[in-house]
């Protein structure tokens, strides 16, 4: 859908892959229009359950658990106006983009071929396929180490021979925590990088007096 040309350039949100030994960049994603909303839970971690040591109530086991929701469209049409530009969709419609997105949450074809052949000479244990780190880019200071928990498409137009042309993404995110990964892990950098924002942030917000509140003293 094309845009005003005298219109602010908008920044893109998306997630982008990196080897979490050494942060090469190993694939961007970029949404090809931002999320009207951005939905996030925070569940507390704290020490004390119901019925648990009153003297551990206000302790935290760390940092609290946290989801993204969103819901992105990706839409041909414009490229579809312009197919010598464009000839990869004009093939397959939107099938590229969102195979760029469902990979991400598939091991790889060659990671596959060599769990089944050390099966097949009778390795006992064999160790689960490592993905890419993701991480979740919203604005510079959201860059978010996350895993994907839920990933949904509902294809809604296609072209006169099948191809998806128009199609709604629905992710579910958890952010990787300190908690999440072992000490020294890139994740656990990104992650402090994030929480330092908020701090930062955080302290910038001008102080309330409890006259707000028609007090005058906690009583």
């Amino acid at each position: 859908m094309s845009s005003f040309p005298g219109s602010p350039r908008i920044l893109k949100g998306g997630i982008v892959l990196i080897d979490a030994g050494t942060s090469a960049v190993q694939r961007v994603i970029a949404l090809q229009y931002n999320p009207d909303s951005l939905t996030r839970s925070l569940q507390v971690q704290a020490v004390s359950a119901d019925g648990g040591d009153r003297s551990e109530v206000l302790r935290l086991k760390g940092p609290p658990v946290e989801t993204l929701k969103l819901e992105a469209e990706i839409d041909a049409t414009d490229q579809l106006e312009f197919p010598g530009q464009n000839g990869g969709v004009v093939q397959s419609g939107l099938f590229a983009q969102l195979a760029a997105l469902e990979t991400m949450v598939y091991p790889s074809s060659g990671q596959l071929r060599a769990n089944d052949l050390l099966a097949q000479i009778g390795t006992l244990e064999i160790v689960p396929m490592e993905t890419p780190l993701a991480l979740f880019v919203w604005s510079k200071s959201r860059i978010l180490p996350v895993r994907i928990t839920e990933f949904g498409i509902a294809e809604e137009a296609f072209d006169t021979a099948l191809n998806p042309i128009r199609a709604k993404v629905s992710l579910g995110l958890r952010v990787l925590s300190v908690n999440d990964v072992p000490s020294g892990h890139k994740a656990a950098s990104l992650f402090m990088n994030y929480l330092q924002q908020k701090e930062r942030l955080a302290g910038t917000v001008a102080g309330q007096s409890l006259s707000s509140f028609g007090l005058t003293g906690v009583p």
